[in-house]
């Protein structure tokens, strides 16, 4: 076999090695790097602001209907306090201690014991309901709703002393008047924008006998007392000789009947 001869390479045909990448400038590295450092901390800002949402830290609204329910009833019960102070104010400024002219007096004043809008004292009796004790040997069918006091019991209980020839009503200490509405929630009840919780306190003025004697007349009122029997709800019927009640302090929203057909102005 033949040794195989190199072939023969000339200085020219040398061949070149690539230039070397040029290093990266000092401050394009440096820039990058604060970048970099830059969106990390906006991130971790971010997460913060986040996670402390998510906790309600410094947090201006509830997160929870309770949180919820006494925050506006504390907004509720300043905005009554300004109600009642400029009512009063009008009151003194329109006073003039008479009824119009041509007015009767004394239809004047039972109109306004009707409206509720004047203070009213006299004997009457006092219905007080209240919730069953949470913990009871009660039997297997009853449910945790028969054991609060509901809507409907108070409103049996308010009909029943209206049709009884009650002159005037309290709940919770406020003034009931023809347009009043109240609801209840759970066991809370909601009465002109105030929340109360039991026992509930019904006052009327007017006969006690005859009041007690329509209690007992009630549909309504008898359903509530079976359950009184069974789970224990809190009902107590008082005589009182003398019950000081307040005139109504709010806004009355009157809307008046017209023949049907007629278009509401």
């Amino acid at each position: 076999m033949d040794d195989a001869t190199p072939a023969s390479v000339t200085p020219g045909d040398q061949p070149v090695a690539a230039p070397a990448q040029p290093p990266a400038p000092r401050s394009r590295r440096l820039r990058s790097a604060v970048t970099v450092a830059l969106v990390l901390a906006l991130s971790g800002l971010m997460f913060t602001a986040n996670a402390r949402l998510a906790r309600g830290d410094d947090s201006r609204h509830p997160e929870n209907l309770a949180q919820l329910v006494d925050r506006e009833s504390d907004r509720v019960a300043d905005l009554a306090e300004q109600v009642d102070a400029l009512t009063a104010e009008v009151a003194r400024l329109s006073s003039t201690g008479d009824a119009p002219a041509g007015v009767d007096p004394d239809l004047a004043a039972r109109t306004a014991v009707a409206a509720g809008t004047t203070p009213v004292t006299g004997r009457g009796v006092s219905v007080t309901l209240d919730d069953a004790p949470p913990e009871g040997n009660y039997p297997p069918q009853i449910r945790p709703d028969d054991l609060v006091v509901h809507q409907q019991d108070i409103q049996s209980v308010v009909n029943a002393l209206w049709a009884g020839g009650a002159e005037a009503m309290t709940l919770q200490g406020q003034r009931v008047t023809a347009t009043s509405a109240f609801r209840c929630a759970g066991n809370i009840l909601l009465l002109h924008g105030r929340v109360y919780s039991p026992p509930y306190v019904v006052e009327a003025v007017g006969d006690p006998e005859a009041l007690r004697d329509a209690l007992d007349r009630s549909p309504g009122v008898q359903v509530y007392k079976e359950y009184v029997d069974a789970v224990n709800l809190g009902w107590s019927v008082e005589d009182e000789p003398e019950i000081e009640m307040p005139g109504y302090q709010g806004a009355l929203e009157l809307r008046y009947a017209r023949p049907a057909g007629a278009v509401a102005s």
